[in-house]
């Protein structure tokens, strides 16, 4: 009984994963005709990297609709994206990534591959992981803002040259069920599928690269990490510096040192690995 509880503890996460996303993208009749659900829903964000095309999605992406506006020639503020993410970032933080991110659960999935050598660190990561802000000021805020054509109109650069989520949970069933839209594939397809495809073949080595290093959404989030009324917390009294919540974290993160790390997802592996209960999840104090 105690092994099938701790079981069951270790795949609860996977679990809210798939619940939620079967909730934010149960509109099933559009993986079947093919087409996108643009009811009253489709107003409202989902927390996650969620794209807005995807066949069964049931409400927006806040990156795509924060892209929506910066790139339209009327509007150049987002107040309800941004009160959006300072509610979640605020109670949150980087706990939507760990839970309620469609892309997150491709990838944790990928990882759990057995016959694939894991890789705690890649070369550069200290380096690599501002990359994420990068992409959120270039493609999402600058270039929306400010690459604009003829009459004002700028692009959603992020969703339409980067987002992998949009092309595995959008283009692909778009395509597949719509024949016409094959016969116009070209070159940006081509290099999306490239940059899914390394993606998808580099989860199954390194834990989330792509929350690791490129996305803005998880970048966003993770400035409220350090300040959310919902965090980690490391009572230093009883922490014995084992070392043991590092090992546990697949992000290689020193939780009893930084336990409130921009990168940190809140997965909960750490608090698990704890032999003490210093590390706990709670209330901010």
């Amino acid at each position: 009984m105690g092994k099938l509880f701790s079981r069951l503890r270790r795949n609860a996460r996977t679990a809210i994963q798939m619940v939620f996303f079967a909730l934010s993208n149960g509109y099933a009749a559009g993986f079947w005709r093919g087409n996108i659900y643009k009811g009253p829903g489709k107003f409202v964000c989902v927390p996650g990297l969620n794209c807005y095309s995807c066949p069964g999605a049931l409400g927006a992406c806040p990156i795509g609709a924060l892209q929506a506006v910066l790139s339209s020639r009327e509007y150049k503020f987002a107040f309800y994206v941004t009160g959006f993410f300072l509610l979640f970032g605020a109670l949150l933080g980087r706990l939507v990534c760990g839970f309620l991110c469609p892309f997150g659960l491709v990838q944790d999935l990928l990882y759990k591959i057995p016959f694939a050598r894991k890789v705690a660190r890649v070369p550069g990561d200290r380096f690599l992981r501002y990359v994420k802000y990068f992409i959120l000021a270039g493609f999402v805020i600058l270039l929306p803002l400010f690459a604009v054509d003829i009459i004002g109109q700028g692009q959603p650069w992020f969703c339409k040259y980067v987002c992998p989520s949009g092309t595995l949970f959008a283009g692909v069933p778009l395509l597949a069920a719509n024949p016409p839209l094959r016969e116009a594939l070209g070159w940006l397809f081509t290099w999306k599928a490239a940059i899914l495809a390394s993606l998808l073949l580099l989860s199954a080595f390194v834990y989330r690269p792509f929350c690791r290093y490129l996305c803005p959404l998880g970048a966003i989030y993770g400035l409220f990490n350090p300040v959310a009324i919902y965090r980690f917390q490391v009572d230093q009294d009883k922490c014995v510096a084992c070392g043991k919540c590092r090992q546990a974290c697949k992000l290689n993160l020193a939780v009893n040192k930084t336990p409130n790390s921009a990168e940190c997802i809140r997965c909960g592996d750490c608090l698990r690995a704890c032999p003490t209960g210093a590390v706990r999840w709670g209330k901010r104090r």
